[in-house]
């Protein structure tokens, strides 16, 4: 089998969306049934680019440029899809790069395990929006989407810690925060398969934060530092402005994430 890392390279340079998925689900698949027939694959080596590769469209505009619709119209709901579309493939990218980008950290087994398991689903997601998107006359890349996914990344790409306290804990939290009100949305439009292709990223995601939460704390651990504290300083480094309240607080500790790691960030307690 091709090493770990080497697969993780090769998805980041695949520029199609649902070739890039279909790579990284198969991927996956070889990954997973290795590990359950009791092996123990090589991880290896990778050179990731700084950038995934990505298709002619959709445009990538500064987030200000990005034209709001109103999700209370058929038009706003397909902008709706095709944003999480977007963050979805960002993600299925930011899982692969983390694997590529630290293969020479020494990391037990688990830690891949979990994230070619966030990948596979992440996967899945953007297939599943991609899906909606065309059922409703659309598709992925037929609007401008937000040019600054990847630079959480970009700022986190010598830091493993820092990678999970802001991909996972912060940004995929924030998901957990939002997604229910977007399910309501296209509940009342009674749009069933948008709100089961929802409700399903919605289940999976609280395991992608509880990720960088489990592997958060086992590097704070290793380091012997207290986690609480490295994750405020941390967030305070790479992540750009202050968190936005109202917090998920349920889903949140389901993941792993207590109360005092996020409110002391958070706009109402920041200058």
């Amino acid at each position: 089998m091709t090493p770990l890392a080497e697969m993780a390279e090769a998805v980041l340079r695949c520029a199609d969306g649902r070739e890039k998925t279909a790579l990284s689900r198969r991927f996956a698949a070889q990954w997973q049934a290795a590990r359950a027939a009791g092996e123990t694959p090589e991880i290896g080596h990778a050179a990731p680019p700084m950038h995934p590769a990505r298709a002619q469209a959709p445009a990538l505009l500064s987030p200000r440029d990005v034209p709001r619709r109103r999700p209370g119209t058929p038009e706003g709901r397909i902008a709706l899809l095709h944003a999480v579309a977007h963050i979805e493939l960002n993600a299925v990218d930011l899982h692969w790069d983390i694997i590529a980008r630290f293969c020479d950290t020494r990391l037990p087994m688990g830690f891949y395990d979990d994230w070619v398991r966030a990948a596979d689903e992440e996967s899945k997601h953007f297939n599943l929006m991609c899906d909606c998107l065309e059922a409703a006359g659309s598709h992925y890349g037929a609007l401008p989407a937000h040019a600054g996914m990847w630079r959480a990344a970009e700022d986190t790409a010598t830091d493993l810690m820092g990678r999970l306290a802001v991909v996972p804990m912060v940004l995929e939290a924030r998901g957990l925060d939002v997604t229910p009100g977007m399910i309501e949305v296209f509940r009342r439009a009674r749009e069933a398969d948008a709100v089961t292709a929802l409700e399903t990223i919605y289940a999976e995601e609280v395991s992608h934060v509880a990720y960088g939460s489990k592997w958060f704390h086992f590097l704070c651990g290793r380091h012997d530092e207290d986690p609480k504290e490295r994750f405020h300083a941390l967030v305070r480094q790479y992540f750009h402005g202050a968190l936005k309240p109202p917090f998920n607080e349920e889903k949140r500790a389901e993941a792993g994430i207590p109360p005092d790691f996020y409110w002391p960030l958070s706009e109402d307690f920041r200058d």
